[in-house]
This record gives C-alpha cells, sequence and structure tokens, in this order.
C-alpha cells in the first residue's frame, strides 16, 4: 500500500509513511470488508459513512505537517482511522464524531491500538471542541459549505486548518493558516467527501451520502 498508493503518487514525508506502514488499516475496517482493507479506495462503515482512502489520509496528514508537540482537532472521527494516523504524529488528538455509535466504535478500537493521547467526543463537530483551544491544526474530513468560522476561530495562531469545501460530488481541498490573525487559504485540488453536517455545516444530509464516496481523491 504504502509503496504503490502512497510513495509512487508523490506523498514524500517520511513520518507520514511510516506511520501509513505501521497502522493496521484492517483493524478499522468492518469485517465484512477485511479482505479490501489494503485497497487504493475508501470502503463503508456504519451510518452511511465510510473510512477514507489510504492515499487521501496520506495526503492531508502530511499537508498538516503535525508535529510532535502539536495539539489537533479533528471533525469527523468515523472509524478511527484518521486519528490513530494523527496520534502517532501529534502530542494530542481531539476528535468528534456525530455518530454516537460510531463514536464508541472508534474509541474502542483507538483503546485496542495502545493510542493513549487521542480523546474522542461524540458531539457537533462544526462548534469545535472549546474546551480545550486553541488547537495548533485542525483536520475536517466532511465537506463544508463555507469556511467554518468558529473552527477558525479554535484555531492558534501559526495554525493550519485543512478541509474539503463545496458541495456535490467533487469539492475542494482548502489548506488554512493563520498568520498575523489573518487567514490565508490555498487549494490543493479536488476530493470527494460527504457534507459536514452540523449547526455550522449543513443542514440536512440529502440522498445516501455512500454517492459522494467520501475520502477519496478525485484526481487520479
Amino acid at each position: 500500500m504504502v509503496l504503490t498508493q502512497l510513495s509512487r503518487r508523490g506523498i514524500t514525508d517520511e513520518r507520514v509513511l511510516d506511520v501509513m506502514r505501521q497502522v493496521k488499516r484492517h483493524e478499522f475496517v468492518e469485517e465484512a470488508f477485511q479482505n479490501r482493507a489494503y485497497e487504493d479506495t475508501p470502503l463503508p462503515i456504519d451510518n452511511g459513512q465510510t473510512i477514507s482512502q489510504p492515499f487521501i489520509v496520506a495526503r492531508m496528514t502530511e499537508l498538516l505537517n503535525v508535529q510532535p508537540t502539536d495539539k489537533v482537532l479533528e471533525i469527523g472521527t468515523g472509524s478511527g482511522y484518521q486519528a490513530a494516523i494523527l496520534c502517532m504524529l501529534a502530542g494530542k488528538v481531539y476528535t468528534i464524531e456525530r455518530h454516537f455509535a460510531l463514536a464508541r466504535e472508534a474509541r474502542a478500537r483507538l483503546e485496542a491500538a495502545g493510542l493513549t493521547n487521542v480523546i474522542v467526543k461524540h458531539g457537533d463537530g462544526t462548534i469545535g471542541w472549546s474546551d480545550q483551544a486553541p488547537f495548533d491544526k485542525i483536520l475536517i474530513t466532511a465537506s463544508a459549505p463555507h469556511l467554518p468560522k468558529t473552527l477558525s476561530n479554535q484555531l492558534k495562531e501559526g495554525g493550519r486548518m485543512i478541509f474539503p469545501m463545496g458541495e456535490g460530488r467533487e469539492q475542494v481541498l482548502k489548506v488554512v493558516d493563520k498568520i498575523d490573525g489573518e487567514l490565508q487559504t490555498q487549494e490543493m485540488g479536488v476530493v470527494s467527501f460527504v457534507p459536514l453536517i452540523g449547526r455550522e455545516g449543513f443542514s440536512d444530509p440529502g440522498s445516501d451520502p455512500r454517492q459522494y464516496m467520501s475520502g477519496r481523491s478525485a484526481v487520479r
């Protein structure tokens, strides 16, 4: 997986490649799909969500540039796989999942993997985690309709936030840096994620979210 899907497609950060080797993706995949755990594709999990394609996990992690002392906020825990990758790179990870069952299962998987520097919360990720703010890095694994204001306010000066923005099957991956109190934004290609649902996101999931093939790079 690391050689054919990541290195050959441009992931160069050795720290990211190393943790992608270490974290066992099959432990975060539903039993029915474990024989496909290392394929170059997102896979279904409960509540109509997916575990992201390995390449997009690596790509977003590399862009986030997580450092060993960083406090990281993840919005959209899902299976817990992305959180596990972040845990191997960061000092502390806080992750929020709006589906109670997914949050519970992800917590169990992360504990089973021996990852102690992560806290899983069930709630509305669009309003962040004010009690623990500010964060050095914020990663959103669902597509927002606009730049999330509350989450931007919870980003530390000098921090970075990555998220997909847009509606429909394809969105633009945004990288936002907070410099001198201002948000500087770059666009890093086209991706496909489920919509971000919550107070400051989309109000309704609409049709079957699996149509979005969540967690996929749309440019192969």
